[in-house]
């Protein structure tokens, strides 16, 4: 492609200068703006223009604040962990630390004494947010006398606090009108109580900064977050701006200008003149996040694996890609193609061993698609006609069919060869916890819950469409495995109804609880079987072991056809003796059975067991301790185990391993992403599982298609995974809808995890001796001696308005916090030296 010399010029220009990117929390003082983007602070002046980085941690910085003389400016940031308090020049500068609480402490603004207001928990005895006043150059800290207070803003003669009420309540909702909500309060020095400022409004209002007699603020009175102002006394209110796509998310005023974060970009508006325009900034920056990187460790992505119908590979599904290993070292570890912007999801060999078959979301739908197992060759599609989230493609033994369920609780099967799909069932609750595909791919094994909730296992035959009750909804039938014969159908079944709690009478009024109440079942499909369990008698003598051979045995044996015998189906059901307990995960082969069992209790790990089909004395014997997953191969010859980050694959006839010692060789395992791609990516498939898994499927009235081109755009700006985060937040708060909760991700964090620890009880500087003095001991319920404070426990008896002088012989003088002191020492013995109000000096062990 050719770019016209005058068009290439400007884009050269245009690179000279820096580029774009998603821009937040942003603070302003005189000619200058502090924000964050990329995770850092960032400093430009008001009529925009390439910005200047401040800080550089890998962590999070947010929140700047500008002192009231320009001089400094405090902030969040995550450099030992927990996001604390810090301060720094304004012109660059090593910053210092003013908090050690442990959790989230934000700067909010400044006193006009020049001390750093902070939003914090720590002092709270319920579950908000308090206002405590930090002197940057002693780190004494002041509690504001009041309870819920987020946020605030003193006047400029500092007797006047408006603060926002009650923190943000942590859901993803716009337009919120609940309990919770924030509002504006006044409180004046001299006061007996603050007075509330926004009563006449039930939706948000936050964000206060004064200017004179008058209050700006950010409100959704709208219907979208603007900003508005009112009297001292909350009259007069007034909308500033009129923005009606996105919500203003951050606000700081200085002298007539308020500078605000509107669609990832910065903003002033002019009181002088009531004109808002954007602010034109550049980041003069190599956009490191946004660089292609390196994933080392691909075990922590790990959603999937299956093993290869020979037993020669196992295919790995991780973050989004796909990869086939070699069991034996010497081959070749093989990445499929993946376009651009697309997950993988949940891929399986298909039974010829050289293709597989998983979930892609290339056309924004999850459709299946079969896949080259060796990486060379094109795609084939097998499904067009996604419309809502699908689960796991159970393929048939044939490989002439797909069987899968989806959100809508409905469960599908479709031929490969005529592309037709079938809705074989839909469920009332729940969907459908296992499938199961006969030997012959003919039936299909399906567990349901019936109306009593009860799960109860069906099988549907493919061609004439037919659906035989295999089990009753009395009890809980689960994990349905047909033999490789497929003249047995074995599943679990709650039917051991055995309660821990031997009585209903006793302390806290005890209720039953049913443990091990799982045990093996088999149903004989036709009415000639012989239960292999049971012993041979006069009857029926034990046929005899056909010698194999070996050369003809290398031909894979012809599957039989399943025939079923409907009636009395039910009726011919037996109990696999000697097992129960916690089970599941049933799978048969010829020779033995499968399963999972797991002790009682929440720290108890899963232990794979294998059970000899034999009427000799069959006891269940260990295969695997402590397995984070299996699979089987169609023929039930090959076994994959995953044992902490390893893979091995055995034969599941051989004797049980004592020791698992050939592991698939994965050492070199790693693999690229492209941060662009996978955050477009996660983009749409956190819009499209809104769409699927939200309770109203009219989306709460919205045009949910018209909701997703509205904030894509926005993605092309991100330049952090927290930016990304920021995005889903709005995007999702359109629904207005509770209880949706954007957390997480792959976020960059700093080198150190500094673990904060505590004396249970709230300090000040003592200015006479130096040290700190306790201002309180946090009180406990006495019955409860594991959660005294440690400077309540019985023998170290110190009291408050005693003093901490010395901690493990190091003056505190000299320290800003003993707090800076006690990182690292949880649980380890603390030396403390104590001045008491009368002057006597003792050490004490904490």
């Amino acid at each position: 492609m050719l770019i016209p010399r005058a068009l290439a010029f400007i884009v050269l220009i245009a690179s000279a200068h820096g580029a774009t990117g998603f821009f937040r929390t942003p603070a302003i003082h005189a000619e200058t703006v502090v924000f964050t983007a990329e995770g850092d602070l960032w400093k430009v002046p008001v009529t925009g223009g390439p910005a200047q980085r401040l800080t550089s941690h890998p962590g999070l910085e947010s929140f700047p604040t500008i002192s009231r003389d320009g001089k400094w400016v405090a902030f969040s940031a995550e450099y030992q962990g927990p996001a604390e308090a810090y301060v720094m020049p304004l012109g660059g500068g090593l910053p210092k630390r003013l908090t050690w609480h442990g959790e989230v402490a934000r700067p909010v603004g400044w006193t006009t004494t020049g001390k750093v207001i902070v939003a914090t928990h720590a002092y709270s005895t319920l579950p908000n947010d308090q206002l405590v006043a930090i002197d940057p150059a002693t780190g004494e800290e002041t509690l504001l006398p009041l309870a819920q207070a987020s946020d605030g803003d003193f006047d400029e003669t500092g007797k006047r606090l408006a603060f926002t009420r009650l923190p943000f309540q942590g859901s993803s909702t716009k337009r919120y009108k609940g309990g919770t909500v924030q509002n504006l309060w006044r409180f004046d020095e001299g006061a007996a109580e603050a007075v509330p400022l926004t009563g006449d409004f039930k939706g948000t209002s936050k964000r206060p900064m004064w200017d004179k007699d008058r209050l700006y603020f950010l409100s959704d009175r709208s219907g979208t977050m603007n900003l508005w102002s009112m009297t001292a006394d909350g009259k007069d209110a007034k909308a500033l701006t009129n923005h009606a796509d996105f919500d203003i998310r951050y606000a700081d005023f200085h002298e007539g200008r308020i500078v605000y974060q509107y669609a990832g970009a910065l903003w002033l508006f002019n009181l002088r003149d009531g004109k808002d325009a954007e602010i034109p900034v550049t980041l003069t920056s190599d956009f490191d996040q946004t660089r292609d990187r390196w994933v080392k460790k691909p075990f922590d992505y790990l959603t999937r694996f299956s093993v290869s119908p020979d037993g020669e590979k196992i295919v790995l599904t991780a973050r989004g890609s796909i990869f086939v290993a070699p069991v034996k070292p010497g081959g070749r570890l093989v990445e499929i193609p993946r376009p651009p912007d697309v997950r993988f999801r949940e891929a399986s060999f298909l039974p010829d061993g050289k293709s597989l078959v998983a979930q892609t979301d290339e056309t924004g739908e999850i459709e299946m698609t079969k896949l080259p197992a060796n990486g060379i060759g094109a795609p084939e599609s097998l499904t067009q006609d996604g419309n809502v989230f699908r689960y796991a493609p159970i393929p048939s033994p044939d490989g002439k069919r797909l069987a899968w369920q989806d959100k809508n609780l409905e469960l599908w099967v479709r031929d490969l060869t005529t592309k037709q799909s079938v809705k074989v069932s839909s469920s009332p609750m729940r969907g459908f916890p296992d499938l199961a595909w006969s030997p012959d791919g003919q039936w299909l094994a399906f567990v349901e819950p019936a109306l009593n909730t009860f799960n109860r296992i069906r099988l549907y035959h493919v061609t004439d469409g037919a659906i035989l009750e295999a089990t009753s909804d009395r009890v809980m039938s689960f994990s349905p495995a047909w033999s490789p014969d497929g003249k047995w159908l074995y599943f679990l079944s709650d039917r051991e109804l055995k309660s821990l709690v031997k009585s209903p009478w006793g302390p806290r009024q005890p209720e039953p609880y049913f443990a091990e109440s799982t045990r093996i079942y088999a149903l004989g499909l036709t009415k000639d079987v012989r239960f292999p369990f049971n012993p041979p008698d006069e009857l029926a003598n034990e046929p005899k072991e056909e010698k194999k051979d070996e050369k003809k045995d290398e031909k894979p044996a012809s599957v039989p056809a399943v025939a079923i015998d409907s009636d009395d189906l039910a009726a011919r059901l037996y109990e696999v003796p000697g097992v129960s307990g916690n089970l599941s995960g049933l799978a048969a082969t010829a020779k033995h059975l499968f399963y999972l069992t797991q002790a009682t209790g929440n720290e108890s790990k899963p232990r794979l067991m294998r059970l000899d089909i034999s009427h000799e004395d069959a006891k269940p014997k260990l295969f695997a301790e402590d397995s984070k997953g299996w699979d089987l191969s169609f023929d039930g010859k090959w076994l994959a185990l995953r044992k902490g980050d390893a893979f091995y694959v055995v034969p599941s006839a051989g004797d049980c391993p004592a020791k698992l010692e050939k592991e698939v060789p994965l050492d070199g395992w790693s693999f690229e992403i492209e941060p662009k791609e996978e955050w477009r990516q996660i983009y749409q498939e956190s819009w499209r599982m809104l769409r699927d898994f939200f309770y109203d499927p009219k989306m709460h009235g919205l045009d949910w298609v018209a909701v997703r081109k509205k904030y894509e755009p926005l993605v092309d700006r991100v330049a952090d995974r927290s930016d990304l985060a920021e995005i889903l937040h709005e995007m999702s708060g359109e629904l207005s809808a509770l209880h949706i909760y954007v957390r997480f991700g792959d976020v960059r964090e700093g080198p150190e995890k500094i673990q904060p620890s505590a004396l249970g009880a709230r300090l000040s500087r003592d200015v006479t001796s130096g040290g700190w003095r306790v201002d309180h001991i946090y009180e406990t319920d006495p019955e409860y001696p594991g959660e005294t404070s440690p400077l309540a426990k019985p023998g170290v008896a110190v009291k408050e308005g005693d003093v901490i002088v010395a901690l493990n012989g190091r003056e505190l003088k000299g320290a800003e916090h003993p707090q800076e002191w006690l990182s690292q020492k949880a649980g380890q013995q603390v030396l403390l030296d104590i001045l008491a109000p009368g002057g006597l000096r003792r050490n004490v062990l904490v």
